[in-house]
């Protein structure tokens, strides 16, 4: 494994994440996932850089990712997987789940890992 790629991925993929997710979350879906003003936004930024490591380790160390193309592919089939299990995670103790808001957050999950995971083939490629 190329540590350097695995490093400027992992800061690349989780950069990309968080501003996704300000994207998706904080602007265009708001009024469906409503803010109460308590984030902690440095939770929030290390859960992003966390899933952009994990998406460059995958790539570097394991699946020999190196193209966005790749990089999109594989990040979609991330994020079908951390949507669902988030979701089910986070419904568990919900007894009357919002299936609607759960298929929403799913398909945003999917796009934002498929772009993560594109960035991040890219800049892994590039850096070859």
């Amino acid at each position: 494994m190329n540590v350097k790629n695995f490093i400027v991925g992992g800061i690349v993929g989780g950069i990309v994440d968080f501003l996704l997710g300000w994207l998706f979350y904080g602007i265009l879906f708001k009024e469906n996932f409503p803010s109460n003003g308590q984030e902690n936004m440095p939770f929030i930024f290390l859960g992003c850089m966390t899933f952009g490591f994990l998406v460059s380790f995958i790539y570097t160390r394991w699946a020999g990712i190196s193209t966005a193309a790749s990089g999109l592919k594989a990040g979609t089939v991330l994020g079908l997987f951390l949507g669902l299990h988030s979701n089910f995670f986070s419904n568990s103790m919900n007894n009357n789940p919002d299936y609607q808001l759960m298929g929403l957050d799913m398909i945003i999950m999917i796009v934002m890992g498929a772009l993560v995971g594109a960035a991040v083939g890219l800049v892994i490629g590039k850096m070859k």
